[in-house]
This record gives structure tokens, C-alpha cells and sequence, in this order.
């Protein structure tokens, strides 16, 4: 049927998406890898600034050029940068984004020099050497090092390794055994840098009655910094953050830690440290979502926060919320997600855009 083959195509073309998306490297600081894809699957669909940390912004003119509505995916994953180089040639470095040390040692990695990538691993003993004791404890970031295969610091110099290079992790975007589950580093958050791409591009096609700002933003992950300045950049009236969220569906994760489900639709973040959304734009993107028959899932995190906590701030308030595709393995070299998930969102966004008017917007703001 008709439906099946576009349906077909649609996970064709975000699967292309979010392939070329996550195997770009780009920790905090170092997102042009990925601004540069996006900068290429944007031309001509749309006009395109930025701002002066390096967020890329795309302006999809409407019907009208107010309301602004603005929706965002941060570039940067989580990753390191070195700090120092050891006698010996090992690399220390400082971890970028909140990383667990327990999924961090044996891991390949690549470090981007001046010179060109090299490869290593983050070292770790072997069990035989381990005390009792030692087997029980993580192992602490402070103590970890990269390994990239030289003799001293100064073959690694030659090799082009500087402090401050960043190092990235390793993981080929792989389809699983049903293909709708895939496999990736930087999942958090390249799917929200596909999202916005994907918006923009189904936007040609549907009349909206305000101007849209797809937008992807540097350093969230150190704490939402170019969500404060891409947010200066375009003034919205209403504000959403296309994110991941921590997936609950794997053994000993309890309900009441994440609530979230791979397969089960896009997830509406009811609170963070970063945000309380705002009571009735949650509700309309509700009533959206059920009037369109989308799958609408619910968390809320103690901790984190998305470039939303930015974003609701910017001058007397913008509306926001925030909006998650549920990932496992959050954080580490490898996450999962469910395709549907990012498809169902996608759907959502347009939806929502195509009905907020200036009046819409007025009942949401309260004026």
C-alpha cells in the first residue's frame, strides 16, 4: 500500500540521517563535524545564520513572521578532551558530559589532532592483577588514561596530540536484529539534530502559520550554553528541546526510575532540574497528540536537564517544553533507540507547528 512504501521511506531517509549524524565526531566545543552535515541537508530548504559559539539556526519562513516558534537538538555528545600527556605517552583527560566510570575502561576512542585521528583505548588491568578488594571498586576517572600505541610524550607530540584535543568515542551505527532498534554513539543528541533536519524538510510541504526556527546548539552538555545564546539569536514566543531520555525498559531499572519505553512514542518530560514545562503548552501538544492518534509517553528526572532549562528563560519567559526519544545506554559508547520513536516525534512537531497561530500562542502565553 501506498502508506507501507512511504512509511518505508521515511525510516530509509532518517535512518540515513541519524547513520551519518553519529558517526561525525563532536564532544562539547568541537561540534563542526556535525553543524557541516547539517549545514549541507539544510541548504535550500531554508535560510541559515548561526551564532557566535557556533549553533547553527534555520529559519523556515510561514505564512506570517510571528509567532516564533523554535525547536532545538544540541550537536555535542559525550566524550573528553586531553589535558596532559604523561612521560610515557598516555593521555589524560577530562571527561566532557556526565560519563559513569563503570562504562568508560576497555573502550576505543579517537583522538582528533591537528595531524589527523588516532585511535586508542582507555586502559584498564587485566583481572588476574586485581586484589579482592580492587574487583569490587570502579575505577575513577582521574586515574584513567588513553593508550594510542607510542613509546613518550614526545611521539605522541610528533603524532600531533595537543592538550585540549578532543577524544571520541567509537561505535559504527549498526541496525540490530529487527532493524527498527539501531545501535550508536551519540544518540544524545544527534537524534534531535536528525529531528530538526526532518521537521525543516516536511515543513516545505505543510503551510504554517508562523515562522519556524529549527535550531542545533553547541555545549549542552556542559550546561546548556548555546541554547542561551541561539535563544538571544531568535526571540521565540513558544520554545521546544527535541532530546533523548533514559529508556526503563531493560532488567533492573525500577519503573519509578524511568518510566520510558523503546517502541512506545515520543516522551513528554514532566520535570527536570532544568525545567518545569509550561502547564498549557504541555496540554495543547497533548490534545495534538491525541487528536493526530501519536503514542505519547511520560518521565521525569531528578537530575539532567535539556537546553529547554535555558530556553524558558530568555527575556519575560518563552513557553517550553521538552520532548524525548527514549534511549538505552544513555551515556556510554553505545545507545539503542527504536525508529518508530523518532518517526512518531517528527509527526508530532509538524503537527504541532501547523497549528500554532498567533492566537494559538496568545492563549498559551496568556497575552
Amino acid at each position: 500500500s501506498d502508506d507501507t512504501e512511504r512509511g518505508k521511506r521515511m525510516s530509509e531517509s532518517i535512518n540515513e540521517l541519524l547513520k551519518e549524524l553519529t558517526e561525525a565526531p563532536g564532544v562539547p566545543g568541537f561540534e563542526e563535524p556535525v553543524r557541516k552535515i547539517m549545514e549541507s541537508r539544510l541548504q535550500g530548504l531554508c535560510e541559515l545564520s548561526g551564532d557566535r559559539l557556533g549553533s547553527l539556526i534555520a529559519r523556515k519562513q510561514g505564512s506570517a513572521d510571528s509567532p516564533r516558534i523554535m525547536f532545538a537538538g544540541h550537536m555535542d555528545e559525550v566524550g573528553f578532551m586531553v589535558t596532559q600527556i604523561t612521560d610515557e605517552g598516555y593521555l589524560k583527560f577530562q571527561a566532557l558530559g556526565g560519563w559513569w566510570e563503570q562504562v568508560m575502561l576497555a573502550q576505543r576512542v579517537v583522538v582528533h589532532t591537528r595531524k589527523g585521528e588516532l585511535v586508542g583505548v582507555i586502559g584498564s588491568k587485566p583481572p588476574h592483577i586485581l586484589t579482592a578488594e580492587e574487583r569490587k571498586k570502579t575505577v575513577e576517572k582521574k586515574d584513567m588514561f588513553v593508550d594510542i600505541g607510542v613509546a613518550s610524550r614526545e611521539e605522541a607530540m610528533e603524532k600531533g596530540v595537543r592538550p585540549g584535543d578532543p577524544i571520541v568515542p567509537v561505535c559504527p551505527y549498526t541496525p540490530l536484529a529487527n532493524p527498527k532498534y539501531v545501535m550508536a554513539k551519540a544518540f544524545d543528541n544527534r537524534v534531535g539534530c536528525a529531528l530538526v533536519i526532518e521537521i525543516i524538510r516536511r515543513l516545505q510541504s505543510v503551510p504554517h502559520p508562523n515562522t519556524a526556527y529549527g535550531v542545533a546548539t553547541v555545549q549542552e552538555e556542559v550546561g546548556l550554553r548555546g541554547a542561551a545564546t541561539s535563544t538571544f539569536a531568535v526571540e521565540p514566543d513558544i520554545a521546544f528541546a527535541l532530546d533523548t531520555g533514559v529508556a526503563g525498559d531493560t532488567p533492573g531499572i525500577r519503573k519509578e526510575d524511568a518510566q520510558e519505553k523503546l517502541g512506545q512514542g515520543p516522551v513528554i518530560l514532566l520535570y527536570d532540574a532544568s525545567l518545569v514545562p509550561h502547564r498549557r503548552l504541555r496540554d495543547f501538544v497533548l490534545d495534538v497528540a491525541e487528536e493526530c492518534g501519536i503514542p505519547i509517553q511520560f518521565d521525569s528526572m531528578a537530575g539532567g536537564g535539556t537546553d529547554a532549562g535555558r530556553m524558558h528563560l530568555f527575556g519575560r519567559g518563552v513557553p517550553s517544553l521538552a520532548i524525548a526519544v527514549p534511549v538505552r545506554y544513555i551515556h556510554s559508547h553505545a545507545g539503542i533507540l527504536h525508529l518508530d520513536d523518532v518517526e512518531n516525534t517528527a509527526r508530532l512537531m509538524v503537527e504541532v507547528i501547523r497549528r500554532l497561530d498567533a492566537d494559538r500562542v496568545r492563549e498559551i502565553t496568556g497575552g
